[in-house]
């Protein structure tokens, strides 16, 4: 079980920045404003899945900046943070290649779930997505480690999560699975061959 964000993904493609690292330049958006609007307000029912990501950003967007499109934004947002770390890849081949399933275990909302595993392709590379806005819950919450076990059909001592985020390390943990935090200091194959192979 594989996090998305900060482990198979970093940033944008070429430099590995923050998506909205040039928003204000580029869209005439304040990243601090979309946060304040959007991230702090919004994000959480959206991650969940009890709100949908499009309408919600188009209202704010109408109230803080009404000449961007809701739809320019995501894509715009979706490809500033597709940056594939390509040894984490290569690493995921290579366990899939000695048998061990390989899911990814994300916060999510739908669509960028869909962008991920279609349009990036990531698809082609994992067995499957576990993510928040479909298990209606995000990590680090006890009921996300649930949900995750029962889709893939595996005990949770059979699960490993390799995660960027201490406290998603630590829930799994209390829900019985492995758990190795990722600090970009060892490849996955290095933790792979301590931890399953």
């Amino acid at each position: 079980m594989l996090d998305v964000d900060g482990v198979l993904v970093d940033g944008r493609p070429g430099d590995g920045l923050r998506w909205d690292t040039d928003l204000s330049k580029d869209l005439g958006l304040d990243p601090n404003l979309l946060a304040e609007e959007f991230f702090k307000t919004e994000w959480t029912a959206i991650v969940e899945g009890r709100a949908e990501l499009l309408p919600i950003l188009e209202a704010v967007l109408k109230r803080v900046a009404p000449t961007i499109k809701a739809t320019d934004l995501i894509d715009y947002w979706f490809r500033g943070d597709s940056g594939i770390v390509e040894t984490t890849v290569a690493d995921v081949r290579e366990a899939k290649r000695k048998g061990v399933p390989v899911y990814l275990a994300t916060n999510q909302d739908h669509m960028r779930a869909i962008y991920l595993m279609q349009t990036m392709a990531l698809g082609d590379e994992v067995d499957g997505i576990v993510y928040s806005a479909k298990a209606g819950y995000r990590k680090p919450k006890p009921e996300f480690f649930a949900f995750a076990a029962q889709e893939v059909g595996r005990q949770p001592c059979e699960l490993l999560l390799v995660d960027d985020t201490l406290p998603n390390i630590e829930a799994a943990r209390s829900a019985g699975w492995k758990a190795v935090h990722w600090d970009g200091t060892e490849r996955l194959s290095t933790i792979l061959n301590r931890s399953v192979y």
